[in-house]
């Protein structure tokens, strides 16, 4: 499935968006995109859709969140774990979200698994950024929003650009073109009030937030958060960083 951009931009400059069910959608990310000039080109693994051999005709990749766990057995997952390889290896710009990143974590060797005490980190919650996120992006939100019970270790060469008090690994960077993200800026208001809505059975779980905060944060915290993925989008897609030292991903240790 193909949306066209507003803005023109090459016949090529389209992005591969990978969502994990049916009504799923990219959200502000891919609203984003199609005003940058970018075209998408929608796959559903989880569906059966197929993933391309190569990303030649593809500026990059998302690959978003779902209720799954990178973890679970369906041959889909494991599929896009391994896909992950196409990216890596063309050194195409890559951003994977929340369960995306989870997915780029385990396949760099990475493990995604619970917190020890059974926390989740669901509604609104602090960020800090590292010195090396404060390098590549001057000002990044202080509150960002969360839906998820797992979290992903840091995988061996990259780079940590920001962390949280219970999950401590954020945002990270791999090489110059790969992008994992734990939270989530994508989220519209009308994405918001579907996930409450049909998320509200684990707002009990520990370190959960009440649906009503959800929304309440939404108001608070929205606005800088919207402001720094436009300008993180631009990074990931169009960025020309060259001063992070850049990891090979064909001398990465076996998982």
């Amino acid at each position: 499935m193909l949306f066209e951009p507003i803005r023109h931009r090459d016949k090529q400059d389209s992005i591969l968006i990978v969502l994990h069910q049916e009504r799923s959608t990219p959200g502000r990310v891919g609203q984003m995109l199609i005003e940058k000039g970018y075209r998408l080109d929608i796959r559903r693994p989880a569906l059966g859709d197929a993933l391309p051999a190569s990303l030649s005709d593809h500026k990059g990749a998302v690959i978003f969140g779902g209720p799954m766990s990178a973890n679970d057995p369906e041959p889909f997952i494991k599929s896009e774990i391994d896909w992950l390889k196409v990216p890596l290896r063309e050194d195409k710009p890559f951003l994977g979200i929340c369960l995306g990143a989870q997915m780029l974590s385990k396949h760099l060797g990475g493990k995604v698994q619970a917190h020890r005490d059974g926390k989740v980190e669901i509604g609104w919650y602090p960020l800090q950024t590292t010195e090396k996120g404060r390098l590549l992006m001057k000002h990044w939100p202080q509150m960002v929003y969360h839906f998820h019970r797992e979290g992903f270790d840091l995988p061996h060469g990259a780079e940590l650009l920001a962390s949280g008090e219970t999950y401590p690994n954020q945002a990270f960077r791999y090489g110059h073109n790969a992008w994992g993200l734990q939270f989530h800026a994508e989220l519209t208001r009308a994405m918001m009030h579907s996930w409450v809505v049909r998320g509200a059975q684990r707002f009990s779980l520990p370190n959960a937030q009440a649906g009503s905060q959800h929304l309440e944060g939404r108001m608070m915290f929205d606005r800088p958060l919207r402001s720094w993925l436009s300008h993180f989008l631009d990074l990931v897609f169009d960025g020309q960083q060259h001063n992070v030292q850049q990891t090979s991903y064909a001398t990465l240790p076996s998982a």
